[in-house]
């Protein structure tokens, strides 16, 4: 019989501090699914529990920050590859998240800012958003807004190139910009552009517009960008992989009720049919 260490394959692993979303469109579960789906390993910590459905957010609560850095600490049978860090909800647990990120010199730091929902709820203070540049903007490898959480993020007016120039200028090594909610002028409405701005370059990507709105798309882009990170992916290559693993699962997608749609992360496995709703009635 084979043993464990004959079958076991090595994961990359990352260090997931996020947000607990119960409907699994978002946070912690999109995050895990996704880094699984890319072939890594998901570490999580919550920073904050939400009380929120596929429509909006009602209510946050951020997590005690001493557990959360306790959480970490406890993890160290694990070799971290890779950090994803989404929703930060005070400024303590945005202490808590940097001293966390921190403990990890050299791995790739992924962030995608949550500063609002989907539904329109704020998720963020201006107190916060500055505390955010001051203190873990500089430890981030690559930044992942929308268009417009990067105009509250930068302080610059202008373009969207200006205002990523001007966040690496605070020490962010790089900044993926989407623009599906928020459409990159001059793309045409069958189409979404991401851009990836370094301090040497910009790339953009286009993609087939999909109908229908979607709750979850943030986390799990930049969790399966973290997950390619630690598999050893190029930068480029990272985020040209995990943009096509997100439309994939957005294409694939779920809407339970009448509110926004769930990317299906796992699409890849089997769907099992649900006797009396997605089989016809047995005749007799």
């Amino acid at each position: 019989m084979a043993t464990p260490e004959t079958v076991s394959p090595h994961l990359p692993v990352v260090l997931v501090l996020a947000g607990h979303d119960p409907t699994g469109g978002a946070g912690l579960i999109a995050d895990a699914e996704a880094i699984a789906a890319c072939g890594g390993w998901a570490l999580t910590i919550p920073t904050a529990l939400t009380v929120q459905n596929c429509r909006d957010v009602q209510r946050v609560v951020p997590a005690d920050p001493d557990i959360m850095r306790a959480a970490a600490a406890a993890l160290d049978d694990f070799e971290v590859a890779a950090i994803k860090v989404g929703l930060v909800a005070d400024l303590a647990s945005l202490d808590a998240v940097t001293d966390i990120v921190r403990c990890f010199p050299g791995v790739p730091l992924v962030v995608d800012p949550v500063l609002k929902a989907g539904g329109g709820r704020e998720l963020s203070t201006a107190e916060l958003v500055d505390a955010f540049r001051e203190r873990l903007l500089p430890l981030v490898d690559i930044l992942t807004p929308n268009r417009d959480e990067l105009a509250r993020l930068s302080a610059q007016p202008g373009e969207d190139t200006e205002r990523a120039v001007e966040l690496m200028t605070l020490g962010c090594q790089a900044v993926l910009v989407t623009g599906t909610d928020s459409p990159v002028p001059g793309t045409p409405g069958d189409r979404v552009a991401h851009t990836l701005h370094t301090p040497d370059q910009s790339r953009q990507w286009s993609w087939p517009r999909l109908e229908g709105r979607y709750h979850g798309s943030g986390c799990t882009l930049a969790s399966a960008l973290a997950a390619r990170l630690a598999a050893g992916e190029s930068l480029v290559g990272a985020c040209e992989q995990a943009q096509a693993f997100t439309w994939q699962a957005l294409a694939n997608g779920w809407r339970p009720g009448e509110g926004q749609s769930l990317p299906r992360r796992l699409w890849r496995l089997p769907v099992t049919p649900v006797k009396g709703v997605d089989e016809p009635a047995a005749s007799g």
